[in-house]
């Protein structure tokens, strides 16, 4: 089952959004973050054992404080799933194609708009950008 890594968990700030996050989801991101050798390396004991608890005991989150805890927690999770190239790619790639968009589009390259879109672009951008600063 593919998931939306970034569409699991509402923003903190509105606790009603908070806590629809169902069960299932976070079991499935438990799952995920079990296959992936995330859940041992990220989480601490008490952070697993908050969230296997969760699981095993309640049907839906309708304490705050528990919210907040499980929202960190999944939060920690999904940074740890996206994987480094894609972290750096939404911090380095995306900056770096937009500024090279707009060079190529001073010069009259009139195609080189869709260059800051373009995923492939962005990648290969990062990627380079990582290998020069190793």
């Amino acid at each position: 089952m593919i998931v939306n890594l970034s569409n699991l968990v509402a923003p903190i700030e509105n606790f009603v959004k908070l806590t629809r996050v169902r069960m299932d989801i976070l079991a499935n991101v438990r799952l995920m973050a079990i296959r992936r050798g995330v859940w041992f390396k990220v989480l601490s004991r008490l952070e697993r054992g908050l969230i296997d608890l969760s699981l095993k005991m309640i049907k839906a989150i309708r304490s705050k404080i528990l919210a907040r805890a499980i929202y960190s927690i999944v939060k920690k999770l999904l940074e740890a799933l996206e994987g480094k190239v894609h972290l750096a790619m939404q911090k380095i790639g995306i900056s770096l194609a937009e500024k090279i968009s707009q060079i190529a589009q001073n010069w009259g390259n009139k195609t080189a708009r869709e260059w800051a879109k373009d995923l492939g672009f962005i990648q290969y951008l990062t990627i380079m950008s990582l290998n020069v600063r190793l």
